[in-house]
């Protein structure tokens, strides 16, 4: 297939090119690669699932013979494309289909679904962006698609898969691996993590992340991170601290959800967060044993599914707690208080004895 096109001057490293071009045909030369995970749990494609709802607003519009449409679909190659300079600023571009569809749709998926559908010709604007290969079209997926607003979720999933990314999307390339791994790995969290590739699951991947995220940046993790072996130390910490909760709050946790039970919450995952912090760091618990004896204090002093929290000078209904920064920093400081006041309980020394006792 061959399109005349216009050349944008960009970077050095990459070729951008743009045409105009049908839908039916931009689906020969380009595939939507759709994120999933293999049975052994490895990440492939990066595509969001289609959204029909979205689509169907698409294509209702389109069938309007006045529609137009000026955003263009992205796409990457890596292989089996020629570009042939035919001077100012145009050039010949080449794709060899015969193996099938080399291009990647990067941007414009529910565009592109959308107007496969449509009864009628309707050329729309297609950017090309050749890359030097997978990982580099990775890459620039990210980093296009995190400007705008796509679901965040799906880019932190991704987020492991890509090289020379900012830092501050590089720290959270750390917590979303971590997460994932305890989320397809054996483990006591295994698909109990929602994520775009685990839709069923409970606990929201960003919540799990932001508790790996703090950890490693002023807990426990930040240490074990450093081990020869430090992120299967921090997927063990992680899976032994949620195994012990489950054992110390069995009501709470199984067969529940985030809206009959505030431990799986969002608010509540935060919190419990802490406890794991300070119970890993202040009795160097390490195993589901070590957690579960730590955490037993806490089991009269919570109101996960029923009741009322007492935090001392309020008293709030069970499920009013929200995942806001005041409800999570006044549940955290409620449990950890707990926790603390047993920690310093069971340090003191036992009282001496009595002098007639001494005497006898």
């Amino acid at each position: 297939m061959q399109y005349l096109a216009v050349t944008a001057e960009q970077s050095s490293e990459h070729r951008v090119l743009v045409f105009a071009a049908k839908a039916s045909d931009i689906l020969r030369f380009a595939s939507i690669d759709r994120i999933g995970r293999d049975a052994q749990g490895e990440l492939s494609g990066f595509q969001r699932p289609q959204v029909a709802a979205h689509i169907r607003e698409i294509q209702d519009y389109l069938a309007k013979p006045n529609s137009v449409l000026p955003n263009p679909i992205v796409v990457a190659f890596t292989e089996k494309v020629g570009i042939e300079d035919l001077g100012d600023g145009s050039a010949r571009l080449s794709i060899d289909i015969r193996d099938g569809a080399p291009g990647l749709v990067v941007d414009g998926q529910q565009r592109l679904t959308a107007l496969s559908t449509l009864e009628r010709d309707f050329q729309v604007f297609v950017s090309v962006l050749i890359c030097q290969d997978e990982a580099e079209l990775r890459r620039q997926f990210v980093l296009i698609n995190n400007t705008k607003p796509l679901p965040k979720s799906l880019i932190y999933e991704l987020l492991p898969t890509v090289d020379d990314l900012p830092p501050r999307l590089g720290r959270r390339s750390t917590a979303a691996d971590l997460t994932a791994r305890l989320n397809f790995e054996k483990t006591s969290l295994q698909r109990f993590i929602r994520q775009h590739t685990c839709p069923e699951g409970i606990i929201a991947d960003t919540v799990m992340q932001k508790i790996i995220m703090e950890s490693l940046a002023n807990g426990i993790m930040r240490d074990l991170i450093r081990h020869p072996k430090g992120e299967d130390e921090c997927v063990h910490l992680v899976s032994a601290f949620f195994e012990a909760v489950k054992r110390v709050f069995p009501d709470a946790w199984h067969g529940q959800t985030p809206k009959t039970s505030r431990l799986l919450h969002g608010a509540g995952i935060q919190a419990m967060g802490d406890v794991m912090e300070v119970l890993a760091q202040r009795t160097d618990a390490r195993s589901v044993d070590d957690f579960q004896a730590g955490m037993e204090c806490l089991k009269d002093k919570t109101a996960w599914t029923s009741g009322e929290w007492d935090f001392g000078g309020e008293v709030r209904r069970w499920n009013s707690l929200q995942n806001v920064n005041r409800d999570v920093a006044l549940l955290k400081h409620h449990l950890v208080s707990v926790l603390k006041a047993d920690l310093r309980q069971k340090r003191s020394p036992s009282p001496a004895p009595l002098l007639e006792e001494a005497a006898q």
